[in-house]
């Protein structure tokens, strides 16, 4: 049974990344994984102001141990004023490097108010991630003008948006479980 961690990426209250995210858990479960929900909503960015990278973080160190203990990663990232959060990129920044993705299995689901569904925002975390060294997922989801076609009660209502969320959370289950490190 692979074990997943799907992110959401944004530390905004409330976030239509975080009820995507609570949306997309017990799917990945009915297809075999165990899931976990990361949000960073509960990252402690107060202990990383003053510029204290490079220097070990207790609080910091002990948030990062979920996403370094996991076989694939699945990304919930809104679009913020045309790219991903600034949040999302500290997260990252503060993670071990090289190791947090290398070889790691990554999937993305973007979510937005607007018509491209957070795509600038993924291609360009796609790149981050790529040079991290992260196994892709090819498979990607964007949910576009998202408070139209999600509801966290009823899941996605447009047919389409659905069939594709399903491949990807049924593909990726099986993807990381081919390509756990």
């Amino acid at each position: 049974m692979p074990k997943i961690t799907i992110l959401s990426g944004t530390d905004r209250p409330g976030s239509m990344a975080l009820k995507v995210s609570e949306y997309i858990k017990p799917v990945l479960e009915s297809h075999g994984a165990n899931v976990n929900i990361v949000s960073l909503e509960d990252y402690p960015f107060e202990d990383i102001i003053g510029g204290k990278y490079g220097q070990d973080i207790p609080s910091v160190k002990k948030f990062n141990e979920e996403l370094l203990d996991t076989d694939g990663l699945l990304m919930v990232v809104p679009e913020y004023n045309g790219s991903f959060p600034g949040v999302l990129k500290f997260f990252i920044d503060y993670l071990p490097f090289p190791e947090s993705f290398e070889k790691l299995p990554i999937a993305f689901v973007g979510e937005a108010a607007g018509a491209f569904g957070a795509l600038r925002s993924v291609e360009q975390l796609q790149m981050i991630c790529n040079y991290r060294n992260a196994i892709l997922f090819p498979e990607r989801v964007f949910l576009q003008r998202v408070s139209k076609i999600f509801d966290p009660e009823k899941g996605i209502t447009d047919e389409f948006q659905n069939k594709l969320m399903q491949s990807l959370l049924k593909n990726f289950t099986s993807f990381v479980e081919v390509n756990k490190r």
